[in-house]
């Protein structure tokens, strides 16, 4: 009997049962095209009769005798810190970024970083050819690294390549959007090809132990292209974010199953490749204005690594109906929200303002702690007054306009006080007596910086 066609999304994967004209998971015109069923695996599996029961496996209780994965380091602290504190042998980690940000400068370096050591590193490239990536590794100053190369697309190939010998430690697929499989009969990049060749790379990583790294391309929103189920077959997901303007560069883990989630880690592109940076937060507060109004210190948590960046705000009257809003390295909704709680609550009048907030330095800060430095920003730029430059601020803003605290106070401060500011401005530690500059309502902070004191009493 023959099967009927199956027609999936080009961007989210997912399937249908007939063409249609619109995907109604993602809301994308025109990405559902039909694909062909896979061909049934070959070999012993395939060859055993069909058991009618299923084999009895033992189940254990949760106590018991746990031991940490073991790692191995890269020799680059940065994506070591993203990584969990390095590779986890038989792990697999999807690596997502917009094109020309410098993923593949940042794989050449962790691959000869971990070569020099003395381990077996393979580099598969599926978009440029040997003499290409040989380039790179000589402006970066790495071609003596002991790095094996190859250009190649077929995973069966590949498989048997990187299975011939001792089994590599770590072996860079870029990217998996150009690998095909000849047990899917569709053409390279389609969800059906991105899917089969995922899942033979990882089954390979499971069972010889490499790591491998698997670099995937970005849609227009910036999410990893192809189907989700990827994202979820992997141990690891982690984006370069990055700025052409800036030379900052952000390595950022959203799903890691050894490891943190929402962990950065911040490199420097140089003219000898991307540069790690010990220290993001003085590097993000470099050229600071200090008498300046509407900029304000934010002490904030990524992941473990506390982060002190500059949120800048300027507000200026509008000559227009519906003024404008504008934010860069921050959520809209976010913003929105923190102008209404200061119109209701603390009586900021900004309906007839434009507004424009900004993120120095590229960053982007998903974490609600940093309300009260966008406010702090606003009501600044409003007033005209420049804040404390010995003061950092940290904290949530509620509906209400109460100040609710935050997590890792303790880490915060510590950093703002490592970098010369003596006061940190935010919500009181609950059950404990209120500093003097913490702020309880959002009515406080307008009072303290219509006043002059910024963060003073």
């Amino acid at each position: 009997m023959a099967k009927s066609p199956s027609f999936a999304c080009q961007s989210c994967g997912a399937v249908y049962n007939r063409w249609r004209g619109k995907c109604e998971a993602c809301g994308g015109w025109n990405t559902v095209a039909e694909e062909a069923a896979s061909h049934p695996m070959v070999g012993p599996s395939s060859m055993r009769p069909s058991r009618a029961k299923g084999r009895v496996f033992p189940l254990e209780g949760l106590s018991g005798e746990t031991k940490d994965a073991p790692r191995i380091r890269t020799g680059n602290g940065e994506f070591d810190r993203v990584a969990g504190g390095g590779l986890v042998p038989g792990s697999v980690i999807l690596l997502g970024g917009d094109p020309g940000i410098g993923k593949s400068t940042l794989l050449i370096q962790v691959s000869a970083a971990l070569a020099r050591s003395g381990h077996r590193v393979a580099y598969i490239s599926g978009e440029e050819a040997v003499a290409q990536v040989r380039l790179r590794a000589e402006r970066l100053g790495l071609a003596s690294a002991p790095v094996e190369l190859a250009a190649e697309t077929n995973v069966e190939d590949i498989v048997a390549t990187l299975g011939s010998g001792a089994p590599p430690r770590l072996a860079v697929i870029d990217s998996i959007q150009t690998m095909w499989t000849e047990t899917v009969e569709s053409a390279p990049g389609t969800v059906s090809q991105v899917r089969g060749s995922a899942q033979a790379l990882i089954r390979f990583a499971k069972q010889h132990g490499t790591s491998i790294i698997l670099v995937g391309h970005v849609t227009k929103d910036g999410q990893i292209a192809g189907p989700r189920v990827v994202e979820h077959m992997v141990d690891c997901v982690a984006s370069f974010e990055g700025d052409a303007g800036h030379h900052f560069r952000i390595l950022r883990a959203s799903k890691n199953r050894f490891g943190p989630t929402d962990e950065i880690g911040v490199f420097e592109m140089t003219d000898r490749g991307l540069a790690e940076v010990p220290n993001p937060s003085e590097l993000f507060l470099a050229g600071r204005d200090l008498a300046s109004p509407g900029t304000a210190v934010f002490a904030g948590m990524e992941g473990t690594r506390p982060l002190l960046v500059e949120i800048q705000a300027l507000v200026a009257p509008s000559p227009l109906g519906t003024p404008r809003r504008a934010v860069v390295g921050w959520d809209p909704a976010r913003l929105s929200m923190v102008l209404a709680v200061l119109e209701a609550h603390g009586g900021v009048r900004l309906g007839q303002h434009d507004v424009y907030l900004n993120v120095a330095g590229g960053l982007r800060i998903q974490e609600p702690a940093a309300d009260l430095a966008a406010a702090a920003a606003l009501v600044s730029s409003l007033t005209g007054t420049p804040l404390p430059t010995d003061g950092a601020y940290f904290g949530e803003i509620g509906l209400s306009g109460a100040v609710r605290p935050v997590t890792q106070i303790g880490a915060r401060i510590k950093e703002a006080q490592k970098l010369g500011f003596a006061r940190a401005i935010g919500p009181p530690p609950p059950g404990e007596a209120a500093p003097p500059a913490a702020l309880a309502h959002v009515a406080d902070l307008v009072a303290r910086i219509a006043s002059g004191g910024g963060g003073k009493r």
